[in-house]
């Protein structure tokens, strides 16, 4: 049956594998020297190698940075992930809520808005990714690295809401492009602000274009291809129906996007989170030994690709990669909510990483390890995560199709409205200027179904990871005055100053 729907699929399109496999193999040959010869080279530099010391694992600059980023922000913030835990809840519920505070969307939208970029692709086939290279202790690093990303992301997201615009509509623009412009021009670097916020956005451009709609068509193509092999080749034609999707919700802007996203995300939740949970429990006395394994391989000095070292890159990387924190990008998204506390809004942003990495990161990993997949040759990706479900329930791959397609479609339209700011804030603001962004967003969705998962995944890692230098040199500068406006944020919720409304 699923071949004749497959068949049909085809014929009303009119492609044919054989011109959309020669189309995919063009369009990877031009993707891969531009990764391989110009951005390999820079944001995966190691500095250890340079030095001529050699730890039996490669330690691209990014990931160090990322690490050195998100250790400071947790100590100079007093451990914000532990103590503002609690606190993130009641906002995120809406206790907080006061009708009259400026932005476009609530707490709840603003977080579930920034989740969909998030959580994703990058927890089913990212996880996987990690554990084939790295190994079952790869899973320890993307914990440790989910729970000192809070920091990171209470920083940027409180500076976000912080150095907004709102125009004569109430529309909201934000992000590390304002922060960074105007909050380094207070200390006499203006200049330097300015240049940090036009490569962030030429960087959130590209990784909106990458990470934010190539690799989840990529990827989404791949399980549906998986599910039914009669439509191996034919990228494009799948690449198409999705941009026509996601074209149907961004024309509306950011309150239609946290419209579908508030509905979608539970849902994805609950859909994918639930049947991890089942397995989890049907093998929940096992669950110690994995836990061993999983602390055995963090820590072995013969562990997979270069020791300690090696698992540990493997594990922030990806986690990096998933939930983005010290990368900006959420802080966009988070600029629109309807507060005039910006450490509210920055309290309600370290709950993403917690959710993505450390909560549903954690579940998939748990699974592969549990059904031993990541021991399996051939295995990649979203492929792997479907074969360890559906080792264990037959009808989960049909399952996962759905699941990653919402999983894309929702990362899809979220980091279009990451992209479009940055491409506003270079290029002005106005509907010829919107629209030709958003084409050629769409564009990019058909060009990452139909190219390779290599050059997919490096230049997604490219251009999302490389965000992460212009935002943290601003974030180091300017994490001072987060603290005080932290602090200050405390002693009103002591005094009485912020009340709750409900």
């Amino acid at each position: 049956m699923k071949e004749k729907i497959a068949l049909l699929f085809i014929m009303f399109f009119g492609f044919t594998s054989a011109n959309a496999s020669t189309l995919s193999e063009k369009i990877d040959g031009f993707f891969k020297p531009i990764v391989e010869d110009y951005l390999v080279p820079i944001i995966f530099w190691d500095p250890i190698k340079f030095f001529g010391f050699d730890i039996g694992a490669d330690v691209p600059i990014v990931v160090v940075w990322l690490v050195f980023g998100a250790v400071y922000f947790t100590f100079s913030m007093g451990f914000i992930n532990i103590r503002g835990f609690k606190h993130a809840i009641g906002l995120v519920k809406g206790d907080y809520d006061d009708p009259n505070d400026k932005g476009e969307v609530s707490h709840f939208q603003a977080l579930t808005t920034a989740l969909s970029a998030t959580v994703g692709l990058g927890n089913i086939a990212g996880v996987a990714i990690a554990i084939s290279v790295g190994g079952p202790g790869a899973t320890f690093w993307m914990i440790v690295a989910g729970l000192l990303g809070m920091s990171s992301k209470f920083v940027e997201c409180t500076l976000g809401i912080k150095y907004r615009k709102l125009d004569e509509n109430g529309e909201v623009s934000g992000g590390p492009m304002y922060y960074l412009r105007d909050g380094l021009a207070k200390y006499n670097m203006a200049g330097f602000g300015k240049v940090l916020a036009v490569l962030f956005a030429v960087l959130c451009i590209g990784g909106s274009f990458g990470g934010g709609n190539m690799f989840q068509a990529n990827q989404a193509y791949a399980q549906l291809a998986g599910q039914f092999p009669i439509l191996a080749g034919n990228g494009p034609m799948f690449g198409l129906i999705l941009a026509i999707l996601v074209g149907t919700v961004i024309i509306g802007g950011i309150k239609s996007i946290a419209n579908v996203t508030e509905k979608i995300v539970p849902f994805m939740a609950v859909l994918y989170v639930g049947t991890a949970l089942i397995i989890i429990l049907m093998n929940i006395t096992e669950v110690g030994a994995v836990f061993a394994l999983i602390i055995k391989g963090a820590f072995a000095p013969d562990a997979a690709l270069g020791g300690v070292i090696g698992v540990l890159i493997q594990g922030f990387r990806r986690a990096a990669f998933s939930n983005e924190a010290g990368v900006g990008s959420a802080s966009i998204a988070h600029s629109a909510a309807k507060t005039n506390e910006p450490v509210s809004e920055g309290i309600v942003a370290l709950l993403e990483p917690f959710i993505d990495t450390v909560v549903i990161c954690t579940m998939t990993a748990l699974v592969i390890i549990f059904t031993g997949m990541y021991n399996v040759p051939g295995l990649e990706g979203a492929q792997m995560t479907s074969h360890a479900f559906g080792s264990v329930f037959s009808w989960f791959p049909y399952l996962l199709v759905v699941a990653i397609f919402l999983f894309a479609f929702s990362t899809m339209i979220s980091w279009s409205y990451y992209g479009l700011k940055s491409w506003e804030f270079l290029f002005g603001k106005s509907k010829a200027s919107e629209y030709s962004y958003k084409l050629l967003f769409l564009f990019f969705i058909v060009i990452g179904s139909s190219v390779k998962l290599g050059s997919v995944l490096d230049f997604s890692d490219m251009m999302i990871l490389a965000m992460a230098f212009p935002n943290i040199i601003g974030l180091l500068i300017l994490s001072k005055e987060v603290r005080s406006d932290l602090d200050i944020y405390f002693n009103k919720l002591k005094n009485g100053t912020i009340k709750k409304f409900k």
